[in-house]
């Protein structure tokens, strides 16, 4: 069976490192990657060097999350020239310093929303049919999320990240087992810190950094597993765990003096 996956924010970072770890682990195997991200030239860059190193097939899409009907669009092109997605991930995201005492941050908090939250929605609801017909004849479907520890707790000067993983923790879930009635796997994967154009610009101390590609690797690896919910690197999970455990009062204290994300605006993170 062929492998066919659709990745959005495939131009740099995780989703460029996942289409890479699809190609390598699918090369020869009528393996379909289709790539969306905003930057165009990152794009057919990336599809030149998959298809000449890998003889994989790609499909590269140039659009924004936030476009519901760009999103669509791509679904529509995808399934009608390929059929319906195995897997689908979507890992567009940003991340931006920032703090609701200035009112300028107030646009940020709106674009991080939209792109980590409604960015998941619209990658994902245009393939649910196609998915469903799919899987109903046998054909493994399987939603990804790229949540992040972030979610977890709210960090400070983080709010607008924090409170974005947050919510899409709880919306993978939701979707999770909505997609129950459907026959299609949700997986959330919540990464602590990986080495990418995101977490370079960061001055602050990350504990248990991992290098992209093997984070790209892990994840692939959870996805056939069919995860749920996995924290990766390990010794993030754990981190996690306690985390949820610490009371507010005590979070307060150990949070209060925590150093800051640097403020950037969201074009620049993406």
């Amino acid at each position: 069976m062929a492998m066919k996956v659709f990745i959005t924010g495939a131009s740099s970072g995780i989703g460029e490192a996942l289409a890479y770890e699809y190609a390598k682990r699918y090369s020869g195997k009528d393996t379909i990657i289709g790539m969306a991200a905003r930057r165009s030239e990152h794009l057919q860059a990336l599809q030149q060097t998959l298809e000449s190193s890998y003889r994989v097939k790609c499909a590269v899409y140039a659009l924004d999350v936030r476009d519901g009907e760009a999103l669509s669009s791509a679904a529509q092109h995808f399934i009608q020239h390929y059929g319906a997605p195995n897997v689908v991930i979507g890992s567009a995201g940003v991340s931006s310093g920032t703090l609701t005492e200035n009112a300028v941050d107030t646009n940020a908090f709106q674009a991080v929303m939209d792109i980590n939250v409604i960015g998941l929605v619209n990658t994902f609801q245009p393939f649910i049919h196609a998915m469903h017909l799919a899987a109903d004849n046998g054909q493994p479907a399987q939603l990804v999320g790229i949540a992040s520890v972030a979610g977890i707790r709210g960090l400070p000067g983080a709010g607008a990240y924090s409170a974005s993983k947050a919510a899409a923790i709880a919306y993978l879930e939701s979707l999770r087992v909505e997609m129950l009635h459907h026959n299609i796997a949700v997986t959330t994967i919540a990464p602590g810190y990986i080495r990418t154009p995101m977490t370079d610009i960061n001055t602050y101390k990350m504990p248990f950094l991992m290098d992209v590609d093997i984070a790209a690797h892990k994840f692939v690896n959870a996805i056939e597993h069919k995860r749920r919910f996995v924290v990766i690197p390990w010794q993030m999970g754990w981190v996690a765990r306690l985390m949820r455990l610490i009371p507010p009062a005590l979070w307060d204290r150990l949070a209060k003096n925590a150093p800051h994300k640097p403020h950037i605006s969201v074009e620049q993170s993406k």
